[in-house]
């Protein structure tokens, strides 16, 4: 009988239906001893006997993957792959697949709620009247203020969606996407990121992270307007965290949501000490409509490659020649 390692401690959390599809396809499934994201170190002690594995945020590099004496799909429990070497599995004849789309209206939920909570200053006003005082918050409409998006793929195109409802005005970034794109969905595109983030009174990040460089450093954080708003509920390592910080405490920057950060959890973050932030525990997918269409697409793509048929959302390698398994 097939076996499947779940590592993602939010497969199937509110909703039984990825669990009832894995025992339907007569699939076991195995939780690791450790309960947080696994080193690779511990992911090579954990894999054993699995045919396939579900993973988070976990470390899953070549040695990880070779250590799978039977593995033959590991699935991401959402949309980023850049926890695993996609590469390394291909040439270990590894199918990699993931669940796009599955979360991109949570993310895009949690966006405009950071948003208006750093707008509005809503965390200081709860935390003023519970307190027993009765402060005044002042902050700006959403109104007629300009929102960069840089990356203009689904989760970017559900926050557009969104804006328009608050009357904002729209202008995204993402150079690997047709004009035809931005045109329906009425959005003005500007080809380099120092031009969305010149001309935009809020910037929301939806790019996906892994190459070592913050986008957003002191010098991007110069290029802003003064007083502007920025949000990060992609990647952390997008962000250069001490820069962040610094603008906050000189008033340079106006506020910062974040939901996801450089290490998670960020202990030693100085985010977490600055002025003007609402910061967020990774729970952008933590919704049940999510956790359910996640965990159903990776299950069913699990079950496809298990029986020898080609899954719905694979992840494809520049390595042409993998080797079969």
């Amino acid at each position: 009988m097939a076996e499947v390692l779940v590592l993602s401690a939010s497969f199937g959390q509110w909703s039984t239906r990825p669990g009832e599809l894995l025992k339907e396809a007569g699939i076991d499934v195995r939780y690791p001893v450790a309960k947080s994201s696994l080193t690779s170190e511990q992911l090579q002690a954990e894999i054993g006997d699995a045919d396939a594995m579900i993973v988070a945020l976990d470390d899953v590099d070549a040695a990880a993957i070779s250590a799978g004496r039977n593995l033959k799909v590991i699935a991401k429990h959402g949309v980023g792959v850049d926890n695993i070497d996609v590469d390394a599995a291909a040439r270990a004849g590894v199918v990699v697949v993931n669940a796009p789309g599955a979360n991109s209206s949570a993310v895009a939920d949690l966006v405009f709620g950071l948003m208006l909570a750093v707008q509005r200053h809503i965390i200081d006003a709860h935390e003023s009247l519970v307190e027993g005082r009765w402060d005044k918050f002042h902050g700006p409409e959403l109104a007629g203020k300009s929102l960069g998006i840089c990356g203009f793929g689904r989760i970017g195109r559900e926050v557009a969606e969104r804006a328009r409802g608050f009357s904002l005005d729209c202008l995204a970034y993402d150079p690997y996407l047709p004009d035809q794109v931005f045109d329906e969905n009425g959005v003005k595109r500007v080809t380099a990121i120092e031009d969305l983030v010149e001309q935009s009174d809020i910037v929301t990040l939806h790019l996906p992270g892994g190459d070592g460089r913050p986008l957003i450093d002191e010098a991007m954080i110069d290029r802003m307007r003064p007083g502007a708003v920025l949000l990060n509920a992609a990647r952390g390592d997008l962000v250069d965290e001490a820069a962040v910080s610094q603008a906050l405490i000189s008033g340079r920057l106006g506020g910062y949501g974040a939901d996801a950060f450089a290490h998670e959890p960020p202990v030693d973050s100085p985010l977490l000490t600055s002025p003007n932030v609402v910061l967020t525990p990774h729970i952008g997918a933590f919704t049940d409509r999510a956790n359910e269409l996640m965990g159903v697409a990776v299950v069913q793509d699990i079950v496809a490659v298990l029986e020898g048929r080609p899954p719905l959302h694979p992840v494809i390698s520049d390595n042409t020649e993998p080797r079969n398994k």
